[in-house]
C-alpha cells in the first residue's frame, strides 16, 4: 500500500467515525462560537477596537477549540482497543501520524470556517479584503497547532488526566504558533504591508515543518509506548 493511500485512508477512517459520532466537531464548534459571543459581551469593541482585540481572541479560541479536538483524537481507538490494529497496520507506522494530523487539520479548519466570519460580523470587521493573506496564516498557525498536539494527544492518551496534561503540554511548546499568529493576523487586519507581516510566516512555516518531520520520526516509538 502506497503512503498516500494510507493516509487517506487513516483520514477516511476518522472522518466516518466523525460522521457517526459527532463528538469532536460539535464540542470543538459549540465551545468556538460561546467564546465569541462572551468575548463580545466582556469587551463590546468598537470597530476600531476590534482590530486589536480580533486577533487575540480569534487564536486563543482556536487554541482551546483544538484542545477540544486533540484531546478525542486517540480516545476511540484505546476505548474500543484499536491501538493494537493502528500497529498491524500495513505499512510504516509513521504514517499513522500523517494520517492522524490531516484528520485533525481538517476538523479545526472547518471550526475556523465557522468561527472566523462569525467573529467579523459580530466585531463589525470586513474580512474579504484581507482574506488571502489571513487564510494563509491561519492554515500555518493550524498545522502547527495540530502537528504538535497530534504527538501530545498520542503520548496522554492512556493516562487518567489526558484532558489536563494535554493543554499543559501543548501551549507551552506551541507558544511560538501562537505569539507569531497573533502578530501576523493584526498585522493583516491592520493593513500593513506583507514585509512587516512576512517574519510571522515564516516562523509559522518552520515551525511547521520541524514538528511535522519531528512527528513523523518519533510516533513509531510513541505507539509502542
Amino acid at each position: 500500500m502506497g503512503a498516500l493511500s494510507a493516509v487517506r485512508l487513516l483520514v477516511w477512517k476518522d472522518l466516518t467515525l466523525e460522521l457517526r459520532t459527532k463528538e469532536i466537531l460539535t464540542a470543538m464548534a459549540v465551545f468556538a462560537l460561546l467564546s465569541a459571543v462572551i468575548f463580545n459581551f466582556a469587551f463590546s469593541p468598537s470597530p476600531a477596537q476590534a482590530v486589536t482585540l480580533l486577533p487575540g481572541m480569534l487564536w486563543v479560541t482556536l487554541a482551546f477549540a483544538a484542545t477540544l479536538g486533540l484531546s478525542r483524537s486517540f480516545v476511540l481507538e484505546r476505548d474500543q482497543q484499536c491501538l493494537e490494529a493502528l500497529r498491524l497496520f500495513p505499512t510504516d507506522r509513521s504514517l499513522i501520524y500523517l494520517g492522524k494530523a490531516a484528520a485533525n487539520l481538517l476538523f479545526l479548519l472547518l471550526v475556523e470556517a465557522l468561527i472566523l466570519p462569525a467573529m467579523a460580523v459580530i466585531s463589525g470587521i470586513a474580512l474579504l479584503p484581507h482574506l488571502l493573506p489571513l487564510a494563509l496564516v491561519m492554515l500555518l498557525g493550524s498545522i502547527g497547532l495540530v502537528a504538535v498536539g497530534t504527538i501530545f494527544s498520542a503520548m496522554s492518551v492512556n493516562t487518567r488526566i489526558r484532558e489536563v496534561l494535554l493543554p499543559v503540554l501543548l501551549f507551552p511548546i506551541a507558544s511560538p504558533v501562537l505569539i507569531s499568529g497573533v502578530k501576523a493576523t493584526a498585522g493583516i487586519l491592520a493593513g500593513r504591508p506583507l514585509l512587516e507581516v512576512l517574519p510571522g510566516v515564516r516562523i509559522l512555516a518552520v515551525f511547521d515543518v520541524m514538528f511535522v518531520v519531528l512527528g513523523y520520526v518519533i510516533f513509531e516509538f510513541l505507539l509502542e509506548e
